[in-house]
């Protein structure tokens, strides 16, 4: 006769067992698209997908947007203001005679689109005000898009941009408290784990920063809805194909377009990762989006 305490060690073996079996095969699963993919396997994902499109990047916005993300980019810079230096404090928080270039983090703009435009933003406040000055830094993923970022600013010139190769969710190179502002333009919905980015750029910020983020929404005129829907699940994979030989990488991010959050639930994902004072302001019928909250 088998004893208790026989039978309560095999019942603690039998539930072992099964626990490993259940965590060997229960793994996090995100979108990619619409296709389901294990956590770990969507950040690979998008780095094969931007490091096909690195060299006709701006085709592709074209492509999405009907080409009005030239319009939709430099309002989104309009609307981030004055930037001036601003006055260092020692570190028991009180003001000093010194004075410090604005610091603003661009995050997923390899290319240097956004971060260009907010170079000539400066140049032209800088003719009204002295104080016009800001230092920035251009993150991105993919070394492909840095790449290109980098081969354009040569180009044209510039050479006062600091360059970092990184993933949004963790920045460790980047301290606590540093920038004034972080911008992201048409890259959270390709981050895995949107809400760990906003908390890591809630991290960076300096208290009283603002994060500011320009990215495709939900339509909310109903005709425009229709017509985009149609536009963007047919016309931009065939886009794809003709112009770079590639529908998959195109229909991913007509896919990406549709899965990402509505404007009322990405500025509550905003919230969540601490974020105050929370705005969205609709682009193009709600074609995408301006959102932005503050560090306080």
């Amino acid at each position: 006769m088998i004893s208790r305490s026989m039978m309560f060690m095999r019942m603690q073996r039998s539930m072992a067992r099964g626990s490993r079996a259940f965590c060997s095969t229960d793994k996090k699963k995100v979108d990619f698209g619409y296709e389901n993919v294990d956590f770990d396997e969507k950040e690979g994902k998008v780095k094969e997908v931007f490091h096909k499109v690195a060299n006709n990047y701006d085709i592709m916005n074209d492509v999405t947007s009907l080409g009005i993300h030239r319009l939709w980019k430099n309002y989104f810079v309009s609307q981030i203001g004055p930037m001036r230096r601003k006055v260092v404090y020692n570190a028991n928080g009180e003001p000093t005679d010194k004075y410090e270039p604005m610091k603003i983090l661009d995050v997923a703009g390899g290319t240097g689109d956004i971060a260009f435009l907010i170079h000539e933003e400066v140049k032209s406040q800088r003719q009204t005000s002295v104080n016009a000055e800001a230092e920035i830094t251009i993150s991105d993923i993919n070394s492909s898009m840095l790449g290109v970022g980098k081969d354009r600013a040569k180009e044209r010139g510039y050479t006062n941009f600091n360059w970092l190769e990184a993933n949004a969710e963790s920045i460790p190179s980047l301290e606590d408290n540093t920038f004034d502002l972080y911008t992201i333009s048409f890259g959270i919905r390709n981050v895995t784990d949107r809400l760990k980015a906003l908390k890591e750029a809630h991290r960076i910020l300096k208290r009283g920063g603002r994060f500011m983020c320009l990215e495709f929404s939900e339509v909310k005129i109903p005709i425009w809805k229709e017509m985009y829907d149609v536009y963007s699940m047919n016309i931009i994979p065939l886009m794809g194909q003709i112009i770079s030989n590639d529908s998959a990488s195109y229909q991913y991010l007509a896919e990406s377009i549709r899965k990402f959050p509505n404007q009322m639930e990405f500025a509550s994902l905003i919230k969540d990762a601490g974020f105050k004072h929370v705005t969205y302001e609709n682009l193009s019928g709600g074609i995408c989006a301006i959102h932005s909250g503050y560090k306080l």
